[in-house]
């Protein structure tokens, strides 16, 4: 299949205090600040606290010395598609040992719409009608296939773009004044806009998946840092869990 690959060269190295993932190091990074975000460990889960307004992208280091492919959603959302997210759809190709730094949904082979904390109502998941998944960020890694050998084969059909679905978001699918106000009202939750554009290009390239299924799946849980005081994530007041957000909400893919 094809898929997209970061022009960007260079090895990384990151603290492991706020690093995590085996195959490869994730960190959450605050672009507006210029920090790295801390991770407080919950219930045998990892959250990060974002700030309204702020801006942040992902730093996605390669641990590997062979090539991966990194799938990322936030708040349910395929960020290369605009898809909802499954395991199995379009993502970035990892040169060995590379860091790769994804700071915003791709709109184009050039451009990314910047990612930033925002309302419920703002959140580009909201937005396109999807407001269920909200304050998850996920990254599938998948191992590339190894060939014995060097074998020709035809070139398979031109898939589409990456414009055709993480375009910006459909008036005709954004919910009404009204309807934006009661959930702001009733839902506190942070989620992820739809920011400004920025020039990052990237180019097709060929990935074989080792598995259909990924070689390991890394889910970051994010809110304000009030909330996760309340919801008992940073030391307070604990509150009885509501149903926790999906990263790939469209599921793996089934045995043929």
């Amino acid at each position: 299949m094809k898929t997209l690959v970061l022009l960007f060269s260079g090895l990384a190295f990151v603290s492991q205090a706020t690093a995590f993932g085996w195959l490869a190091d994730i960190q959450i990074m605050d672009r507006t600040t210029g920090t790295t975000l801390q991770v407080y460990e919950h219930e045998g889960r990892r959250y990060v606290a974002g700030e309204p307004g702020h801006e942040y992208q992902m730093s996605v280091t390669s641990r590997e010395g062979a090539r991966l492919l990194a799938v990322g959603s936030v708040d349910g959302v395929n960020i290369v598609s605009g898809e909802t997210a499954a395991a199995n759809q379009d993502g970035y190709v990892l040169a060995p040992w590379q860091q790769m730094l994804i700071a915003g949904w791709r709109t184009s082979l050039d451009n990314t719409a910047a990612f930033y904390f925002t309302t419920v109502a703002d959140s580009y998941a909201a937005r396109t009608g999807r407001p269920d998944d909200l304050g998850v960020i996920g990254i599938a890694l998948f191992r590339e296939k190894v060939r014995c050998c060097a074998l020709g084969r035809r070139d398979e059909s031109r898939e589409r773009g990456a414009t055709d679905k993480a375009a910006e978001p459909d008036a005709a699918a954004a919910p009404s004044a009204s309807e934006s106000g009661k959930l702001a009202k009733k839902d506190d939750r942070l989620g992820t806009g739809y920011g400004r554009t920025e020039y990052s290009q990237v180019v097709y390239t060929e990935f074989e998946r080792a598995s259909n299924r990924p070689a390991e799946v890394v889910t970051i849980y994010y809110d304000s840092y009030e909330n996760l005081r309340r919801q008992g994530v940073i030391p307070g007041v604990e509150r009885p869990h509501e149903q926790r957000p999906r990263p790939f909400p469209g599921g793996f893919v089934p045995a043929p």
